[in-house]
């Protein structure tokens, strides 16, 4: 009996240190690609385009000679098609690169567009008809969903120069540029004492989480991303350059809270600001075993959050929990990793905050846990692992209410898939099951927006969603018919049940769901109307490539 037993705890302990091994491993590779991924090859980014796309690019070139990037520059343009996180992306090229210098050259881009979308319509044998997409917008970068930020053949705006990270003198305030990413902004804010409420991975791009509503650490205490942002700087469908608060073009101002990239580009977003100092943030390392265990302390967490029980403890700086159920193909192996934050600086930095003390999380045998006090940009860093670049990537999502029975159904979806994951033998396969907390009391927080959670009840909601990187494209297919089936397994227990919701988070759907249809009739008309109001000819609905439309 004692030999089996240690047996099984030096296999619990070996998978365990084989899953963290390869966690740090992938983390010190991020920098670079995944050598076993597929690279386009120069005749590929080199393809040949179509007479009305060569004409396009001329007319951008001759205009803004300094900000095009054509495949004729072939360092530069490799260059720009390898900054995109998923690999399919990479595999995507445009005619041509815009790298506009400010808003003004992004407006006289966006006239060049727009008359070549005019242009297209006319020529249409309907006028209803969509005109080939013209172009795509790319802030991060850091879509799975192949063509969201990528296009073949038309212009590919990059907003990367758009990186100003600028505070107000008083703090409350800070002018973020559309083509930043997170670890920037938290950077230059840490040396003022400062934070936003921003993303939660040092690697994703404003722009894009911003504009689908944005889950953060700072949540519990704020509310969404997007209601945070004060104004908007936006050029419009007509290439005029606008601003969007709470004082002016305000039914504006709310659609760009949740309604992504459908009524303009933004080129910089003010949000609110306030004092921040390090935070106690970190993983616990959990064997697969523990799975029944992770899933009650998940539930009984949030349950807390509107029982309050008397002796437990739940406050607004607590973040997550993340939970993370991961099986790696290449090793054969399961394990866990729960993610715990806490966005006020403990007293004392070993102890564990009170109410993750008191959480059934702090009970769990791990084999480690890197929960500490450390910097918000090494926080943000530290979640980036669960996303390594330069690989194919797949996202999926639903939203369940917060049910034992439902919870463990997802859970059930999550192994079911790895049969077929064996089955399939996908080359260096990572599946992630991930659950985490969506409350409709943060939707309540901060400004009015779109996403329709402000009129639920108060019961937590859960964001279940898969997080799936694999190396090569023959397997494209199967992981995307996998991912979708596992989803559509969950939802049907949760409608059985009666435990599901109509939310979808934008920023984790496939491109084969229909989020903002989650966010109900009303915003969903509301949205509609701004989009006829502020671009009637429907550049950004059909000249506009990639993200989700509005169906006009």
């Amino acid at each position: 009996m004692a030999s089996s037993l240690l047996l099984t705890s030096a296999a619990v302990i070996l998978t365990t240190s084989v899953f963290i091994a390869y966690r740090l491993r992938v983390r010190s590779s991020q920098t670079r690609r995944d050598e076993e991924a597929e690279k386009p090859s120069h005749q590929e980014l080199d393809a040949s385009f179509s007479r009305s796309a060569i004409r396009l690019r001329e007319k951008l070139d001759a205009a803004l000679p300094e900000s095009i990037i054509t495949p004729e520059n072939t360092d530069a343009f490799k260059q720009s098609m390898n900054a995109y996180w998923a690999q399919q992306a990479c595999e995507v090229p445009p005619a041509c690169v815009v790298r506009p210098r400010n808003a003004q050259e992004l407006s006289q881009a966006i006239k060049i567009l727009k008359t070549e979308y005019d242009e297209r319509c006319k020529t249409n044998a309907s006028p209803d008809s969509d005109p080939e997409g013209l172009f795509a917008i790319r802030g991060g970068g850091h879509s799975p969903v192949a063509g969201a930020s990528s296009i073949k053949g038309g212009a590919l705006i990059d907003l990367s120069l758009f990186n100003e990270v600028t505070p107000a003198p008083d703090g409350k305030s800070v002018v973020i540029g559309a083509g930043c990413k997170w670890v920037q902004v938290y950077k230059a804010l840490q040396e003022r004492g400062l934070a936003v409420a921003g993303g939660r991975n040092s690697a994703v791009g404003v722009g894009g989480l911003t504009l689908g509503g944005g889950l953060s650490f700072f949540s519990p205490r704020f509310g969404m991303v997007c209601s945070n942002i004060i104004e908007y700087e936006i050029v419009l469908g007509d290439g005029s350059i606008a601003k969007a608060s709470e004082t002016s073009n305000a039914d504006l101002w709310r659609a760009l809270k949740g309604g992504a990239n459908n009524f303009g580009i933004v080129t910089r977003f003010t949000a609110r600001s306030f004092p921040s100092g390090n935070i106690w943030s970190g993983f616990l390392y959990v064997p697969s075993s523990q799975a029944p265990k992770v899933l009650t302390s998940f539930r009984d967490f949030l349950d807390r959050i509107i029982s309050n029980d008397e002796g437990k403890v739940y406050d607004e700086y607590a973040a997550g929990p993340l939970a993370c159920f991961t099986y790696l193909q290449a090793l054969g192996i399961q394990a866990i990793a729960v993610a715990l934050t806490h966005t006020k600086t403990p007293e004392s930095g070993k102890k564990w905050p009170a109410c993750w003390q008191t959480s059934g999380f702090s009970k769990l045998w791990r084999f480690w846990s890197t929960c500490s006090v450390k910097s918000l940009p090494a926080a943000t860093d530290e979640l980036s692992v669960l996303n390594p670049p330069g690989r194919r990537q797949e996202f999926a999502t639903t939203t369940i209410k917060n049910d034992q029975a439902t919870l463990e159904a997802a859970h059930r979806a999550y192994r079911d898939a790895i049969a077929r994951i064996r089955e399939h033998n996908i080359k260096n396969m990572s599946w992630t099951l991930v659950l985490q907390p969506m409350l409709p009391d943060w939707a309540r927080k901060g400004d009015l927006n779109v996403l329709g959670l402000d009129t639920c009840t108060d019961e937590p909601l859960v964001n279940v969603s898969f997080t799936v990187n694999w190396a090569l494209s023959k397997d494209d297919e199967v992981v995307q018919h996998i991912t979708r089936a596992a989803i559509e397994q969950i939802d049907a227990f949760a409608t059985e049940r009666g435990t599901g919701h109509r939310y979808r988070y934008i920023n984790y759907c496939d491109s084969w769901q229909r989020p903002f249809h989650g966010y109900g009739a009303d915003n969903l008309e509301f949205m509609r109307e701004v989009s006829r109001k502020y671009d009637p000819e429907g550049l950004f609905q059909r000249g506009c490539a990639g993200g989700f439309k509005l169906g006009l």
